[in-house]
Parts: structure tokens; sequence; C-alpha cells
């Protein structure tokens, strides 16, 4: 690569990949490039570091408030892989005060917009017109700016608006060369920090330059999107915006405009009528959708990439999602066991949950699991006590990293976006709700598709719920995840579809596994065992008698009647 510099595209050529070897490389072959661009982020990060441990622990209100804007400057002035860092905290209030966060939401979409002639030059190098003729309407400044690139909202000929994203200037070759300075930086100072994470912060910092570097290909972005909106066609309360492809390039992007409010503030969804827990609710389920049905999720969540659409379906309001550039998939495997391990919590099965831990690579196969079934207890049982409501992952987190110093856990790095993912989720619903406890909506989902058995997978699951190895009901099981479902804040509405799927899926086809495993517990040890079925029928009887019954149905019949009409996006 001598004599060129990596990553500037002619528009025709796609950007390379992230490649941290052959980037050091080029960077090294360069000193002149390394040492002024290393002299400039050591002393801007040394700078801040030392007046956040001086002031860190003021309690002068205005004294943080200066802090925030400090790390602000600081990070924007560093350019977009900062940026990057910064946006990601911004979205986790448990971990960031809130005076300095009000000062990182800005990195989400309100940063310096590039000069427009520059916009303007290459929306006509990648579209091949100019802009005044490829829109009705195209302005003349942008509606917001971001890391990566800036949006214009402009007009199409029939009318329809649009947003038009466009990259910043050179940025293949200025996130290699800050990815190269900033992997040298966390190797060096590694084992001087205290991070026990199973995995060493160079892995971390490749999947994140592999990442941005798919994010800054509008291509691949586009692709996305299409994807995206296929696995939600049929659930009005998620939109995803249409990609017009004859406005798109590689580092032009035109996607339908959406007219909706940034999950952002709760006063600002009230001031505009919208409900604050019904949106998390639809942002958490639509979330664990993604990593638990579809294997396909949106690894970028924060607040500036989500928005609030008028409109409810039952207990569930309306989003929008837009920036696909960062999503990522995960196994078929991974998936279906990080079912089990939901499912094998809300069992408190400890010694199956340590199996599951040992399948997704979280311990290794030859571990002793004796010592730690009871530490697992301790951490998970612990923070689930008698509420499963008062779990949350900061709390998880924060146990499980003095658990990997005693036992051999490690953090698989193929998990690293779905953690950066689920915590940026349940970031998102503390700004917005304080005290939101995201396994409360996690829990009867994953009961609520157990007890359905809509998919050959998950009838598989439940049948390895119900029985035991040698073949026996297991009542209490089944009773925990009826009262899983029924204790549902959607006010246990959710037990009528439940017992319609279930009915269905014994009488069905597909119910054959379950009607032949429960007859088998009837003949047992050659002679005809009642007791589990009396079990089983006194059981659905308090939990599906006639009175009952009526009582959800009228919860459900008054909901719908009261629900407002849901407006399309523009």
């Amino acid at each position: 690569m001598p004599g060129k510099s990596p990553g500037k595209s002619s528009g025709k050529t796609p950007d390379p990949a992230y490649d941290p070897a052959r980037d050091l490389r080029w960077l090294l072959l360069r000193p002149w490039l390394l040492v002024s661009r290393l002299l400039v982020v050591a002393w801007q990060l040394s700078s801040l570091g030392l007046v956040l441990v001086v002031q860190g622990n003021s309690s002068d209100a205005e004294v943080q408030k200066q802090l925030g804007r400090r790390i602000l400057h600081t990070l924007t002035a560093l350019g977009p892989c900062f940026i990057k860092v910064g946006q990601a905290l911004s979205t986790r209030p448990d971990l960031v005060r809130r005076d300095w966060l009000d000062q990182l939401t800005q990195l989400q979409d309100n940063l310096p917009p590039f000069p427009h002639a520059i916009a303007l030059a290459t929306i006509e190098r990648e579209l091949g017109a100019p802009a005044d003729q490829l829109f009705e309407q195209f302005p003349d400044f942008p509606v917001a700016a971001a890391s990566l690139g800036q949006v214009y909202k402009a007009q199409l000929s029939d009318g329809h608006w649009v947003a038009v994203k466009v990259q910043r200037p050179n940025l293949p070759w200025i996130l290699r060369r800050d990815l190269v300075i900033i992997r040298l930086l966390a190797v060096l100072t590694a084992p001087l920090l205290p991070l026990n994470l199973g995995f060493g912060l160079g892995d971390i910092i490749d999947e994140f330059g592999s990442t941005l570097f798919e994010e800054i290909d509008y291509r691949l972005e586009a692709n996305n999107a299409e994807r995206f909106a296929d696995l939600f066609a049929n659930q009005s309360e998620v939109t995803v915006p249409r990609v017009e492809r004859l406005l798109s390039s590689e580092h032009v992007l035109t996607t339908q405009w959406i007219n909706g409010t940034k999950l952002q503030e709760r006063q600002a969804l009230e001031a505009r009528n919208l409900d604050p827990a019904a949106l998390i609710r639809t942002g958490v389920i639509a979330g664990l959708q993604q990593l638990l049905e579809f294997g396909y999720f949106h690894a970028d969540p924060h607040p500036g990439n989500l928005f609030a659409l008028t409109g409810k379906t039952g207990a569930l309001g309306h989003v929008a999602y837009v920036d696909f550039g960062m999503m990522d998939s995960i196994s078929d495997s991974d998936r279906l066991t990080l079912t089990s391990a939901v499912v094998h919590l809300i069992n408190r099965d400890f010694r199956a949950l340590a199996h599951d831990f040992i399948c997704l690579g979280f311990l290794n196969p030859k571990a002793d699991l004796e010592p730690i079934i009871p530490a697992l207890e301790d951490v998970l049982g612990g923070a689930l006590g008698e509420n499963v409501g008062s779990f949350n992952f900061k709390a998880i987190t924060d146990r499980f990293s003095e658990l990997m110093y005693d036992y051999p856990f490690r953090v698989p790095a193929r998990f690293a976006l779905i953690i950066r993912a689920v915590v940026s989720q349940e970031g998102l619903a503390l700004r917005l709700d304080p005290g939101f406890k995201i396994i409360n909506v996690a829990y009867p989902y994953v009961a609520r598709r157990l007890l359905a058995g809509d998919t050959s997978e998950m009838r598989e699951k439940l049948l390895e719920v119900l029985f035991d190895p040698e073949g026996r009901l297991r009542i209490e099981r089944l009773e925990n995840l009826l009262a899983v479902v029924e204790a549902d804040q959607s006010g246990g509405t959710a037990l009528l579809p439940v017992a319609g799927a279930g009915l269905k899926l014994l009488l069905g086809q597909e119910g054959s596994s379950l009607r032949q495993r429960l007859l088998l517990t009837l003949v047992r040890d050659d002679r005809l065992n009642t007791e589990d079925l009396r079990s089983l029928l006194r059981l659905l009887q308090r939990t599906f008698g006639p009175q009952r019954l009526a009582q959800r149905l009228i919860q459900r019949l008054v909901g719908r009647a009261i629900q407002p009409a849901s407006p399309m996006a523009a």
C-alpha cells in the first residue's frame, strides 16, 4: 500500500475491510503519521483523565456539568472512533453520571457537520447527477450530523420525504489510522487496568473495527435494512424505513423519512401523549425476537436510532428503527441455548444453566461444575430473589466480573456485539424509566413462546422442560411458566392466546410428541399412574377456569376498544 492512503475511495472501488495486522504495518511505515497522531490522542486522553481524577468526586453540579462538556469536546475532537465509544457510554445511565450523560447524548446525532459543498460533491460523484436534479427539494443544511455521516431531509418528485445520509470525507483512512493507535494503547495499558474480561482488549477492538468498516459501506446497510424490514413485516408495532435503491450507493443512503420522537427523554414522550412503558416494552420484545427468534439483530439500539411513533397495539407502543450499519447474526445453536438459559433461570435449575454456559463457551467443557453451580445460584438466584423483576444486567455483570477471578469464566469474542446490544437496550430503557427491569419482559416472552410451541425447536424445548429424564411430568415447571405469563405487565391477558395455542398444539399434528409423552407418563412401571394427570388437571382448572378466562377476555376486549389508531409513518 505504499504511496497511497488506504481506504480512500474513488467511488468505484470498495474500501478494503479492516485488517489489524496490515493496517499496523501501513502506519508503522509512516512514522510521521503515527507519532503525531499518537501524541495528540495520548495528550487529550491523559489531560481528560487527570481532570476527572481531580474533580470527578465534586458535589458541585456546575463542576460536573463542565466535566460532561469536557468529555464531549474531547471525544468530538478526537474523531469518529472515539465518538463511537462515547455513544456506547451515552446509553448507560447506570455507568455514567447524569450530568455527563446529558452531554454524551449529543454524540448520537448532534455533532458538527462537514461542509455542505463536500456533501453535494459526494452525492454527484456517487449517484451520477447533482442533488437538485435527483430530488424535488434538497436543503442547504443537514438536519443531523453523526459520527460517520450527516442526514438531509429531502423530497422526491412524487412528494414523499426521504432521509439522505452522506458519509464524512476520507472516513476509511481516518478510521484505519485511529484504530491502529487505539489498539496499540489498549494492548500496552491492559496489564495496568483492573479488568478481567476473559479475552483481550485487542480482540474487543478488532471486533469494533470490523463492525465499523461494515458500517461505512452503505450498500451493506441498505441490505441490512431490507432484511430487518422483512423480519418485522407482519408486526405493526415495529417500523423500518424503506430504502430508495436508485438513490443509494456505497457512501450515500436514501431511505423513507420517519416522523417520530427520539427515545431519549421521558418528558418529551409524555408531552406528545406517548406511553414510555409501552415503548420500552416494544423495544425490549423486539430485541428479544431478534436474538432468540430471528438470529439477526440491531447491535446499536441507542436513543438516536430508535423513534417513538403514535399508536399502540395492545400493551405495545409503536417504534421505528433507523441506522442499520451495525448488525450481527447469532448461530441457531447459540440462539436456542440462550432460550434454554432463560428457561433454566425461570426454573432455578442452576446445574442446567452451568451446562448452558459450557455450550455458549463461557465455561470450559472440562471445568469442574460442583463449585461453580453454588456460585451461579448465589449470583443469579440472589439477584432474582422472590421477584424475577429485581434482575438487571448491570448488577449481574458486576457480580460476574468478580466470579471471573475465582472461576474459569470467559466471554467469547462472538458475544461482544450481543452484550453491547443487550446493555444498550437496557440502558435506553433505564433512561426512560429508572425502575425498569428487563427480565420482567424477557421471562413472559420466553414463557409464552414455550407454551405456544409455535416452532419445532420450541416444542422440543417444551418437552425438555415439562418431562424429566425418567419421563415424569414436572408439574411445578409448568406452573412456573404459567405464573410468569399470568403476572406479565400486560394484565394477564396473554394467557388467553397461550391457552388457545396450547390447546391447538395438544390436539394438532404438531403435538404428537407431547401426547405420546403424556400417555407414557400415565403408564409407567407397568401400571396406571394417574397422579400426574390429576395434578395437571387441577393446575389447568386453577389457571383456565371459566370465571378467570371470562375476566381476562373482558380485559382484552376493553383494551382493544380504547386502543387508538396507528397512523402510518411518513
